[in-house]
């Protein structure tokens, strides 16, 4: 089997190396000889051992039968939507890391993959080297699926523990970062929350079964994360983590979302440090599964594209059943629907009493050994929440510094509730 590498940055040059490094596991295991036939990459390696490999022209790949496989990490949209497409319409599968590019048009990709009788496999583009992708689609296949929770960004979880573990501010957690090579210059897709989106809209749309566009989940990054907050949260027996969410409701819609949660540190995600990524999925029979591992790096995510490309090989006469239909987004339910306590920290010129909170608060859990009034609301949905911070607002005089929901996940079947 003869295939093409299109990209050949981080992710594209590790699934090379893989391939080069470790052929005798990868051909036994594909059960027929795997060659890399092109590189498609627009800069010159005139330096590298492959550069007889390399090719700036896609039309020479697109148009060579011998190609079944093409690789696609090049990343973002553009050209990779076109390339991809055009290689599914020209009979050839197609493995992708690009999770971009699965979350905006996996359901038109998957139809023509279908179509043509093809397969379209992208288990890199979620958790890198996690796998999480085929247990869902395959090994979880029996179970309807309650709830996907996960750190589905390494750059974010990095900077929350430097600022949890070292005192960092934000500022010099992002820096920090950015020094060691996790964070890009231009940060934005990871500390806005927009590379969990990707990853959460495409767990959810392999989930049930319907594309959820990313522009329809709701997304908050870490920016607003103040040192203190992680100070008072890790005092209060909780962690600071960017979570991405899927929670279905009895109606079957959906409340998905991306956003900083303090979770209980009796939660396996509360200690979950650095880059590591991890992903916790309850099914209604098999309960809580636990996906822990490197969300992304150039080998971590090249050792899941090589994955694939095995199984291209092993169903190269077939199709196996990946798919997703197009959707309006309606079963995505209104965000703000969805109960949580809260932390919440108050500031005031006058003292604020533990009456004040609890007339409004009820069943709050209150800290009064801080620097500021905190504590940790009844559970509310945003609606109500509002109503009732606003009410405190006036009643006391007090202006709210944060607010951070406070991720719960209930374990039924006579086994331990986490709240």
């Amino acid at each position: 089997m003869k295939i093409a590498v299109l990209g050949y940055g981080v992710v594209g040059s590790g699934v090379v190396e893989l391939m080069h490094k470790n052929p005798h596991t990868i051909n036994q295991k594909a059960g027929t000889d795997i060659e890399i036939k092109y590189i498609l990459d627009i800069k010159d390696f005139d330096d590298s051992p492959y550069k007889n490999l390399f090719v700036k022209d896609f039309n020479i790949i697109l148009n060579d039968p011998e190609i079944e496989v093409v690789v696609e990490v090049i990343g973002g949209l553009n050209p990779a939507y076109r390339f991809v497409k055009e290689s599914l319409l020209a009979g050839k599968s197609v493995v992708t890391s690009n999770k971009e590019l699965v979350a905006v048009y996996g359901d038109k990709l998957l139809q023509i993959a279908k179509d043509k009788n093809k397969n379209f496999l992208f288990e890199a583009s979620v958790g890198g080297g996690i796998p999480i992708i085929r247990p869902i689609n395959q090994c979880l296949a029996a179970n309807e699926i309650e709830s996907i929770s996960g750190i589905l960004n390494g750059t974010t979880n990095y900077i929350l523990t430097k600022m949890i573990k070292d005192g960092y501010t934000f500022e010099d957690a992002l820096k920090n970062a950015q020094q060691l090579g996790y964070a890009e210059a231009n940060p934005a897709a990871d500390i806005e929350g927009i590379d969990s989106c990707r990853k959460i809209s495409i767990l959810a749309s392999l989930a049930y079964g319907e594309h959820v566009d990313p522009q329809k989940v709701h997304t908050e990054g870490i920016t607003g994360i103040k040192l203190e907050d992680t100070r008072y949260a890790d005092k209060a027996g909780y962690a600071v983590k960017l979570l991405g969410i899927i929670s279905k409701n009895d109606d079957n819609t959906l409340y998905i979302m991306v956003a900083p949660f303090l979770v209980d540190k009796t939660i396996p995600l509360a200690g979950v440090e650095d880059v590591y990524n991890a992903i916790l999925v309850q099914g209604d029979a098999v309960g809580i599964s636990l996906f822990y591992g490197r969300g992304a790096g150039k080998l971590p995510t090249a050792s899941a594209v090589v994955a694939d490309v095995i199984d291209c090989a092993k169903h190269v006469n077939a199709r196996k059943y990946l798919y997703w239909k197009s959707s309006d987004g309606s079963f995505i339910a209104d965000y703000k629907k969805m109960p949580f306590k809260r932390y919440v920290s108050l500031i005031s010129d006058s003292d604020i009493s533990v009456s004040d909170i609890k007339s409004v608060f009820p069943n709050a859990d209150i800290y009064t050994d801080f620097d500021k009034m905190v504590f940790i609301s009844d559970e509310l949905n945003e609606y109500d929440f509002d109503e009732r911070i606003n009410a405190l607002e006036k009643n006391t005089g007090a202006s709210v510094c944060s607010v951070i929901r406070v991720f719960n996940l209930n374990q039924e079947n006579g086994e331990k509730k986490w709240d």
